[in-house]
């Protein structure tokens, strides 16, 4: 594997010295798992809006949680900058430690900056603003009754692993215009790639490969679809950054909507709200999925940024090359913003979807709820008595201070059997 830490650094990066930790908290650990909230309400009023904290291996960082210093640092990228090679621990770094592929510098959108980064994002939001919604809806519909199909019969199911894992890849592809004798094989890789499983570093180059050859075949056999759309594109990516961004895409997508599915149909079954429409459930999985934004968003912390000069932050002193780590869950829940006793129903200032420049692009957030909101519809249409084959209280969350999701979701219903 090619080491992933920078061979240069831009020319404004510096090795400046380390920010002053005294009484940092560790971002990471058992404290994450069950109510990461709590903590974040403890951060703030122990330190404030932007936090000393240490990610793993002990590496110092800030952890920015209240509502107007993250928008202010997504607001001013020329200031807090994406470009890894920034960072002033690299020297500190080994080639092996657990988070390099959030960091690494790679030749992606996700580190571009300046007029690259508004070329490339802009080939993509273009290719996805095209998207017919209504299409994309019936297609998630058809996606998610196939799945129930395969487990509708045997009366229960982990339906992480069976449904809300597979589902939103499944749609993707449909998006990308993915041949469907290419979608077994992109479907194994990605679930290895994600689960972290041996062969991940296989599993990913194979998800690389599968890219390379929907280019060359949309090369020969343009379509209706968001790769020939950007492909087509004046942007004019090259081969290297298109087949970059159409995994970074890709991979982007399915982890943070299986979350949601997962998340939201967990809110749906175990908060007495819901439990009136869970028959039905069309009028409420809208009000389920925009609270599990608020209140359990997918992805929680994001690394990061890097500060380009030095700059004051919420009253610290942030050096040249200091790595913020973003609390996008921790700003949902700021008191200034939201008090803790609200109920999220129709606001959608929640920074689950970033905010700025580097935000997930424009029409993405909607075509996600699209395939999300279809999902949980489907599956409670068809499933009316979905119940939870453990108690509340078991259910395990993934051991991730970055993304917050369930490691199953184990359900019972009366058996149905689908004719063939």
């Amino acid at each position: 594997m090619t080491d992933p830490r920078p061979a240069t650094a831009p020319a404004d990066a510096s090795s400046g010295g380390c920010p002053a930790h005294s009484g940092a908290v560790p971002l990471y650990g058992p404290r994450f798992l069950r109510n990461p909230s709590e903590l974040y309400r403890e951060m703030r009023q122990e330190h404030g809006s932007v936090v000393p904290v240490v990610i793993e291996g002990d590496i110092p960082a800030w952890f920015v949680i209240d509502y107007r210093e993250v928008r202010h640092v997504l607001s001013n990228p020329d200031i807090f900058a994406r470009d890894s090679r920034r960072w002033n621990e690299w020297d500190n770094i080994p080639p092996d430690w657990p988070l390099m592929p959030f960091v690494g510098y790679q030749p992606s959108t996700l580190f571009a900056e300046g007029d690259d980064h508004r070329r490339r994002a802009g080939a993509i939001s273009d290719g996805l603003f095209d998207v017919d919604q209504f299409d994309l809806r019936n297609q998630s519909e058809r996606i998610a009754d196939d799945l129930i199909d395969t487990f509708a019969a045997s009366g229960g199911a982990d339906l992480m692993a069976q449904y809300a894992h597979p589902l939103p890849l499944l749609a993707v592809a449909k998006i990308f215009g993915l041949p469907e004798a290419e979608t077994p094989g992109l479907l194994r890789d990605m679930m290895t790639t994600v689960n972290g499983d041996e062969g991940a570093l296989e599993a990913y180059q194979g998800i690389v490969a599968t890219m390379q050859r929907l280019v060359a075949h949309k090369r020969e056999h343009p379509g209706s679809d968001f790769v020939t759309r950007v492909l087509n594109h004046p942007a004019g990516l090259t081969e290297d950054e298109f087949i970059s961004d159409l995994v970074l895409v890709m991979t982007a997508a399915q982890q943070p909507m299986a979350y949601w599915i997962g998340n939201t149909v967990r809110l749906m079954l175990t908060d007495d709200r819901f439990s009136m429409n869970i028959s039905g459930g069309r009028r409420s999985v809208g009000q389920a999925l925009n609270e599990v934004l608020w209140e359990d968003t997918p992805t929680q912390n994001y690394l990061g940024r890097w500060a380009a000069r030095p700059v004051q932050l919420g009253g610290r002193q942030i050096n040249t090359g200091d790595l913020l780590v973003l609390g996008l869950a921790a700003a949902n829940s700021d008191p200034q913003v939201r008090p803790a006793s609200e109920v999220a129903t129709g606001n959608q200032a929640m920074m689950s979807f970033s905010y700025g420049e580097h935000r997930c692009p424009i029409p993405a957030p909607e075509l996600a709820e699209v395939i999300c909101q279809a999902a949980v519809e489907v599956l409670l249409d068809r499933l009316p008595d979905l119940r939870l084959a453990v108690h509340a209280e078991d259910l395990e969350w993934s051991p991730s201070v970055w993304m917050r999701g369930l490691v199953s979701l184990p359900v019972r219903f009366t058996p149905t059997y689908v004719s063939v």
